[in-house]
């Protein structure tokens, strides 16, 4: 599904990462651990081909990433930081359009509300919640039926019953998923194994449900 070699990116004379050697198997899901500035969110997007990497190999489905980008692209799907929404639109407008873009026939009501939003509300998404735009970025990411999902800190923002909302839903996305957080509790329960960055390298590789440990044991006892 993915495999990346000896994988680093720099900008200037900084290296973002380096030395990252990841494999994911189909349906595996994989948490990616580390404090801001550990390089998470540039590894993410080097995965996504959003940026080229410095150096070393990446594949995805079994192909040289480098070969056909727009190719890869169209099967996997990146929630990041920026929400990208059409901020004057409602939610449903906000899947037309997608699905315009997309090709996707999929009836729109029932996606809304598989993620828990009102196909009814009116109201612009610049007026909603950050939970509630987190929840319309999976509706979009369900859209893309993406055979590899990347998410990065997608529980930025949100308060407890955001947690558990956004958990559940991620819980039911199909195929491989990579999951770029600091939350390493609520993030462990949903992987199955965690890679641990640090200064932009990788400290420790293991069993998600291990991660905390890791983490203590890499930052001196610091949760």
């Amino acid at each position: 599904m993915l495999r990346a070699r000896d994988l680093g990116r720099r900008f200037g004379s900084r290296w973002a990462f380096a030395r990252v050697d990841l494999e994911l198997q189909p349906g595996e899901r994989l948490l990616l651990a580390g404090g801001n500035g550990s390089g998470k969110t540039t590894l993410l997007r080097v995965l996504s081909t959003l940026l080229s990497p410095t150096r070393g190999a990446l594949e995805h489905f079994g192909a040289p990433a480098g070969a056909d980008p727009t190719a890869a692209r169209r099967q996997l799907a990146l929630l990041s930081h920026a929400p990208g929404l059409y901020e004057d639109l409602s939610g449903i407008d906000n899947l037309r359009v997608f699905a315009r873009l997309l090709g996707a026939s999929e009836p729109l009501p029932p996606l809304l509300e598989r993620v828990g939003l009102d196909p009814a509300r009116a109201e612009p998404v610049r007026a909603w919640s950050a939970g509630m735009r987190k929840r319309l970025q999976i509706g979009l990411v369900l859209m893309q039926r993406p055979r590899l999902v990347l998410l990065d800190e997608p529980f930025a923002s949100l308060d407890p019953r955001g947690f558990d909302q956004l958990s559940a839903l991620i819980r039911e996305l199909p195929g491989t998923v990579v999951l770029a957080s600091h939350q390493l509790t609520m993030a462990g329960a949903l992987c199955d194994r965690a890679l641990l960055l640090d200064a932009g390298l990788p400290r420790w590789e293991g069993p998600a449900v291990d991660v905390g440990r890791a983490w203590k044991a890499v930052h001196g006892g610091a949760a």
